[in-house]
Formats: C-alpha cells, sequence, structure tokens
C-alpha cells in the first residue's frame, strides 16, 4: 500500500466513523423508549446502519468473517436475537473508538502535510506576504522577513514531513487492530459456528452415504442381479433339455454366456461408479484423463497435480468432477467442456467451464446439490456462476492436507 493509497484507507475510515455520534445518540435514545414500538424501532435501525458500517470495515480488513447470530422467525424473534447477539453490542462498543481513530486519524495525517508545508516554505511565505505592523521592533526583527526563527521552521517542517510520511501506515495498522478487536467473531462465536458447521455437513454426510447405497442398491437389483436371474433360468432350462434336443440347450448356454458378459460389465461399471480401480491405482489426474476419454463432447484438460492426496479427498474430488462433467452434458447443451484440477496445497480447487446455454441452479437440481453435499463433507465449497445464455462456471473447492 503506497503513501496515497494509505491516504484514501483513513479518508474512507473517516467516512465510516462519521455518523457514529449520531447512530450513539440514537440509541441512547432508544434506550429509556425501548418498551414501545418507537424505541425498539429505532434501535433496529441505529443496529441495522451500525452493521452496514462494521460490515464495510470487515472487507476492507481481510479475514474477518461475519459474527452475527442467523436471524429466523417473526419480526420481533429477530429483534430479541439482535439484543442478546454479543456482537451487537461490540459494534456499538466499536463506533466511538472507529470515530476517533477515523477522523481523528486522517485530521492528523492531512494537518502534518499542511503543517509540514506551511514550515518548509515559511521564508518564501515571509517575503511575499506583507511586513505586519503594530509590532515590537526586535520581534520584527527576530521574525521578520530575514529572521532567525523563519529559518528555525525549515528543518521543523522536514522533521513533520518525514512524521506524515511514517505515520499514516501506523494509523491504518491501528484501525485494522481495532476492528480485528471488536469487529472479529470471538472464539466463543468461532466455536458454535464450527459445531453448526459440522453437523450440517455431517448431516449432508449421512445423506450422500444413504443415496449413494441407494443407487448402488438400485443398480444392483435393476442390472446385474436381473440379469444373473435370467442366467440361471436359462442354464436351468438348458439342463433340463440338454438330452432331449441338444440344440436348443446349446442356444441357452450361448444367450446364457452373452448375458453372463453382459452382467459381468454391469458389475465392472458399478464398481467404477462406487471407486475407480484407475483412481486407486494411478490417482486422480489418470482418472480424470480416464474419465473424458469416453465423452460425447470435446473436454479441455488442465491438470496441475503433483502428489497423492488422500483418498477419500481424491474420491470426493473424481465424483464432483465426473457429476459436473454429466450435468454439462446432459443439461446445458454444451459443445466443449474446460476442466481444470489445481493443487494449492491446502486445498484442490476444481473449475468446470461449458460453453451451453446456462441457467444452472442449485436450488432447482439435484446434480449440483449432489456435488454440495459430496463436498461439504470435507468442509469444501461450490459457487455457481450460470447467467441465462452461457457460459456455466462450476469453482469448487476441496479442503485437503498440505
Amino acid at each position: 500500500m503506497n503513501r496515497l493509497q494509505e491516504l484514501r484507507w483513513l479518508a474512507v475510515g473517516a467516512a465510516i466513523g462519521l455518523p457514529a455520534p449520531a447512530l450513539l445518540a440514537v440509541v441512547a435514545v432508544a434506550g429509556p423508549t425501548s418498551l414501545v414500538g418507537v424505541g425498539m424501532l429505532l434501535f433496529a435501525g441505529a443496529v441495522w446502519a451500525c452493521r452496514r458500517l462494521a460490515g464495510a470495515q470487515r472487507r476492507r480488513v481481510t479475514g474477518l468473517p461475519s459474527p452475527y447470530r442467523p436471524l429466523t422467525g417473526t419480526m420481533w424473534a429477530r429483534l430479541r436475537t439482535v439484543v442478546r447477539d454479543p456482537a451487537t453490542w461490540r459494534d456499538l462498543l466499536w463506533l466511538p473508538g472507529q470515530f476517533v481513530a477515523g477522523v481523528g486519524g486522517l485530521v492528523l495525517a492531512v494537518g502534518l502535510w499542511l503543517a509540514a508545508v506551511q514550515c518548509a516554505t515559511a521564508p518564501a511565505l515571509r517575503v511575499l506576504l506583507p511586513e505586519p505592523t503594530g509590532f515590537d521592533p526586535a520581534v520584527l526583527e527576530w521574525t521578520g522577513r530575514s529572521g532567525p526563527l523563519t529559518w528555525v521552521l525549515v528543518p521543523v517542517g522536514a522533521g513533520l514531513a518525514v512524521l506524515a510520511y511514517w505515520l499514516p501506515r501506523h494509523l491504518v495498522e491501528a484501525q485494522t487492530r481495532l476492528a480485528g478487536a471488536l469487529l472479529a467473531p470471538t472464539a466463543r462465536a468461532r466455536l458454535a459456528a464450527r459445531v453448526d458447521r459440522l453437523t450440517t455437513t455431517r448431516a449432508a454426510a449421512v445423506d450422500a452415504s444413504a443415496a449413494e447405497l441407494r443407487r448402488i442398491e438400485r443398480d444392483l437389483h435393476d442390472g446385474a442381479q436381473a440379469r444373473l436371474v435370467v442366467l440361471a433360468m436359462h442354464l436351468g432350462v438348458a439342463s433340463d433339455v440338454i438330452d432331449a434336443d441338444p440344440a436348443v440347450a446349446k442356444a441357452l448356454l450361448a444367450e446364457a454366456r452373452t448375458g453372463a458378459g453382459a452382467a459381468l460389465t454391469e458389475l465392472r461399471d458399478l464398481v467404477r461408479g462406487i471407486h475407480p480401480p484407475v483412481l486407486a491405482d494411478r490417482g486422480l489426474a489418470a482418472a480424470v484423463h480416464a474419465l473424458v476419454l469416453g465423452s460425447a463432447v470435446t473436454v479441455e484438460l488442465d491438470l496441475r497435480l503433483d502428489r497423492r492426496l488422500a483418498a477419500p479427498v481424491e474420491a470426493a474430488a473424481y465424483f464432483a468432477t465426473a457429476e459436473a462433467l454429466t450435468n454439462a452434458i446432459r443439461h446445458s447443451g454444451a459443445r466443449q467442456v474446460r476442466i481444470a484440477l489445481v493443487d494449492e496445497g491446502a486445498a484442490v480447487r476444481i473449475t468446470v467451464r461449458d460453453d451451453g446455454h446456462g441457467g444452472a441452479d442449485p436450488s432447482r437440481g439435484t446434480g449440483l446439490l449432489g456435488i454440495q453435499r459430496r463436498l461439504s463433507a470435507f468442509d469444501g465449497g461450490l459457487r455457481v456462476s450460470s447467467p441465462a445464455g452461457g457460459p456455466t462456471v462450476l469453482e469448487m473447492e476441496l479442503p485437503c492436507a498440505s
């Protein structure tokens, strides 16, 4: 951050802190009248504005998540949640601090530069300005056009310039520390959010496992099991007629052999759907290569994977990629798909982009919801960009050990 950016940062911080006195006054007025509707509405409005200001400061200070409790239920239930939320009162405590740090920091930074310029140019100003009248001659001799005091101010101005150059970064840091101390979630709030997230992801993982088991059972029942039943029937009939009509028995045995081959193929496909052998033997990159070989559309790959990941992570990444590719082929009308898998150390980032007609919405399709559930079990995330007319871009992040 250069000096101009620091001054701009301080100016925005001053603008954020400037409404603090008015908001605190509204809260002070709303307190005694909180038992009536007007007081609660005033308090709610002040808190809403305070949260907007605090949110703007959090966005400027990277790495500060929202600390607020979720608001659900009726308006009064939401107001009770707001009042009981410690983050509300931490925001109100932050407001006067931001007013002092923001407005005071900007005034100090700008004032130092103005004072430095005035002191450094004092001799020139004494020459350009008219000689003052009505002062003691001795004072005029000391501070006049060529007086020593004007030249003493020059090194003072240089010192102020150095201070004005050095101080803004520390003023910015002070506002950052203030925001980190009061606007960041407390350890207790982070723990509660973590518990809520783990509860949600555990439920998603259980649902995903149950859905996977139902899919395997359905595929076995409708596919390989049915073929094996037919195979057993053909073998039974062939054994009954082999002496009386060998030709019919041979035909039945040929059909049984064909059915056995089809059942074996379906079992292999089912095993690949559970965990592809190439994924276990050669890793994620080779498995994705094998995935796109039989694709009905052109697929461009960008694989930057230099290591083997944990088996559960590789499986989740593979099946999320496979599901995204299947959605692109079936639903988007895409002719070309680009898949990028990048190992970033702490996470694997997967991007699937297609040139289809767009309109993908996780709330309306089970495919994207399945990807979300699969990734959420690992604390991963899915972002979807799919405007009408395309393109559709799925960005998936899957945490993994570095």
